[in-house]
């Protein structure tokens, strides 16, 4: 599996958004119920949806952010087998966010729980795609 990043692409190859979040300084996780690993907030982009509503939608479904900012660090692709793509040349385009929220309500019934952390977390959902995210935000200077 190969993760790359780009500055931009033709916004209709953009399937995803992935936003890294944090609350007064603290790193914010979700837990999807069916799973027992932490992810950072992100989903698909439903049909005809901008990708920063896809953003702010996805936040606010994943840990009940209710008051945020959020803003676009940049355009990231998976090249290889994954849920998504069916052979090892298919590559998945999604838009990398950082989010600081605010305040919070109810999340999505989908998530089991929220962590507010200060540490990363260590099992991943997604640990060949999620540290390098993380990455790229850090040394593009988001973090």
């Amino acid at each position: 599996m190969d993760v790359k990043f780009y500055d931009s692409v033709d916004d209709d190859l953009l399937k995803f958004a992935v936003i890294l979040a944090k609350t007064e300084g603290k790193w914010v996780f979700c837990r999807h119920r069916e799973r027992d690993t932490w992810e950072v907030p992100g989903g698909h982009r439903e049909n005809g949806e901008d990708i920063q509503e896809t953003a702010r939608r996805e936040l606010r479904e994943e840990t009940g952010a209710a008051d945020f900012t959020i803003k676009p660090v940049c355009v990231y692709s998976v090249k290889g087998k994954t849920r998504e793509n069916e052979s090892l040349d298919d590559e998945s385009y999604g838009m990398l966010f950082i989010a600081d929220i605010r305040s919070f309500g109810e999340f999505h019934s989908e998530i089991e729980e929220i962590w507010i952390t200060e540490q990363l977390a260590d099992n991943w959902t997604y640990p060949l795609i999620q540290p390098k995210l993380l990455e790229e935000a850090e040394r593009r200077g988001y973090l």
